[in-house]
């Protein structure tokens, strides 16, 4: 499990001072359905002030996890739990489960603004795509040299952004999901986006108390101690 991060770790000052101003459209309220219901609760996608609700929005039950692109424990869930549950229980409609970001640092922070690249008919497949890939882009993130980071922490946001792009293959991922190089850099250079993904972190964490990444919230109830698969299961398997 990881902490979060201050906001002034995330941001540049041009963004932290449109956030001061109000430029904060899309952090409540956004609710956009990516697919009508199928048979399948599965399928379905709806963004939801700036996270992702997979499954039946009326569901009995509504879990959350608040999960960070750059948290190795998440990755594992997604590789473990995510996958269980995204094909095992939110299909049945009983049990709907939101993805929303805690973000932890700049790689983070563009990590998910590429998840959300196309709207939330896309954000499964990026979302998916990043995170097959941790391990190898993570391993690049170690290795970095000192003149790489400092191109991610100094200069234009949108700048740092496309050089942590670069530098980790975050551009071939996307291209490969069928983006080209002008949406990428698009989806990079929001800055109306990236304040108000950042700002909504910030508040889940202080109105939740989330002690780090991954947690999980069940009907709006923080699971203590809960932060992988294996102490997530049980949870699970007493709500059917």
């Amino acid at each position: 499990m990881t902490k979060p991060p201050r906001l002034a770790a995330l941001l540049g000052a041009a963004t932290l001072a449109s956030l001061a101003a109000g430029s904060t459209a899309g952090t409540t309220g956004t609710r956009s359905a990516a697919t009508s219901p199928s048979g399948n609760w599965g399928t379905t996608v709806e963004a939801r002030d700036n996270g992702h609700v997979i499954g039946n929005p009326d569901a009995a039950s509504r879990l959350v996890e608040y999960m960070s692109y750059t948290c190795s424990t998440c990755a594992e869930f997604a590789r473990t739990g995510e996958s269980a549950i995204k094909l095992l229980v939110v299909p049945r409609g009983k049990v709907s489960f939101e993805i929303r970001h805690m973000l932890r640092d700049p790689i983070d922070l563009t990590a998910t603004l590429l998840t959300h690249c196309g709207g939330p008919a896309k954000f499964l497949g990026n979302h998916d795509a990043v995170m097959a890939r941790h391990g190898e882009w993570m391993e690049r993130a170690r290795a970095a040299s000192q003149a790489q980071r400092t191109r991610w922490t100094f200069g234009a946001n949108a700048a740092r952004r496309r050089a942590i792009a670069s530098d980790l293959g975050f551009y071939a991922i996307m291209e490969e999901r069928g983006f080209n190089r002008p949406q990428i850099d698009r989806c990079l250079t929001d800055e109306a986006k990236a304040g108000s993904l950042a700002e909504t972190s910030q508040r889940d964490v202080a109105a939740l108390q989330l002690p780090g990444t991954p947690s999980f919230v069940l009907d709006g109830r923080l699971l203590q101690g809960v932060h992988n698969w294996d102490s997530l299961r049980p949870v699970i398997e007493r709500l059917d």
